[in-house]
């Protein structure tokens, strides 16, 4: 996203992943402009193909001819995947476009399945207030084409992919059509969860919808990187942050703990994707799940108004 990395990097990533025993593997075309997609093809394509999950996404084509990568309209994520191909990306919600979406990633993945289809960023973000109607394109097109999919045994699960909390609520309120979750990227996080945890999260819960949280570092602010939501922290979050860590240090948790761990205790959260760009990240990781948290590092959190009162926090508490 924001780097360069280097493609025996991005392979030796999906290594260590898979031997630390991750079998959920998230993509989409408009990581790198398809890039993405064929190092992890490359990546697994000697792994059993029982033996993991994979989602990816709709709602970008990308195509053959070339475009100007520092000219791409990206609504507030600027110059994101700009080291990614130069493909151009077209964004189209409709039924053929989800249809080729699905059969493009197919092949850049190098499989003749995916799990889980994910409809990706129709929200405030990326389409301002264009959103709305962005949506209602993908409610007549990509929403019925994946419910008929899934029914048809092609997928086994779609929702959306977004990093706001509204696109999902507006999709739940819907009688037709029959998601069966969505990816909440930097909603569900120790840095911002309000929304989500009073309007999202009690209706995924009654509904037995699975929640997938992505970006549970808050694009790296969490654990001393400069950005938070894909963009220079402001001195609130970086307040908030230093708050968090001094409680963290008194406990001896590291950061990524306290991050992967706040997610993780809500019942409706079937997974969280950290985002690992190297190996080493990797093994930081999975450390950070299995660290012992103290109750009353959480209880302090709660204390001091760094997390909402009625979150779930690991162990009940």
């Amino acid at each position: 996203m924001f780097r360069d990395i280097p493609e025996d990097e991005a392979l030796a990533t999906v290594d260590a992943a898979w031997n630390d025993g991750i079998r959920y593997f998230d993509n989409a075309p408009f990581y790198g402009a398809g890039l993405a997609e064929i190092r992890m093809g490359e990546a697994l394509a000697a792994r059993p193909r029982e033996d993991y999950v994979i989602s990816t996404k709709v709602g970008r084509i990308i195509l053959d001819e070339v475009e100007d990568v520092s000219a791409r309209d990206l609504g507030e994520k600027g110059d994101v995947f700009k080291y990614g191909r130069p493909n151009r990306i077209v964004n189209d919600y409709s039924e053929d476009a989800t249809l080729r979406s699905i059969e493009d990633s197919l092949k850049r993945l190098r499989t003749d399945r995916i799990e889980i289809a994910w409809v990706h960023d129709i929200a405030q973000d990326f389409y301002g207030d264009e959103w709305l109607s962005m949506f209602e394109s993908a409610r007549r097109g990509a929403f019925k084409a994946l419910d008929r999919l899934r029914d048809e045994g092609v997928i086994k699960a779609w929702g959306l992919g977004v990093n706001k909390v509204e696109p999902v609520e507006l999709l739940l309120d819907l009688d037709e059509p029959r998601p069966d979750g969505s990816l909440l990227a930097g909603r569900y996080a120790l840095l911002d969860h309000d929304r989500a945890l009073q309007r999202l999260m009690p209706k995924a819960e009654q509904r037995g919808l699975g929640i997938v949280v992505g970006g549970p570092y808050s694009s790296g602010a969490l654990v001393g990187g400069p950005n938070f939501e894909y963009a220079p922290a402001t001195p609130a979050i970086l307040d908030k942050v230093a708050r968090i860590k001094a409680i963290a240090d008194r406990y001896g948790i590291s950061m990524k703990a306290a991050g992967l761990q706040f997610s993780l205790a809500h019942p409706a959260v079937a997974a969280v994707i950290p985002g690992a760009s190297r190996p080493s990240r990797i093994t930081e990781d999975s450390a950070a799940l299995n660290e012992v948290v103290p109750a009353d590092f959480w209880m302090e959190l709660r204390r001091a108004g760094l997390i909402n009162p009625e979150a779930p926090v690991p162990g009940n508490i």
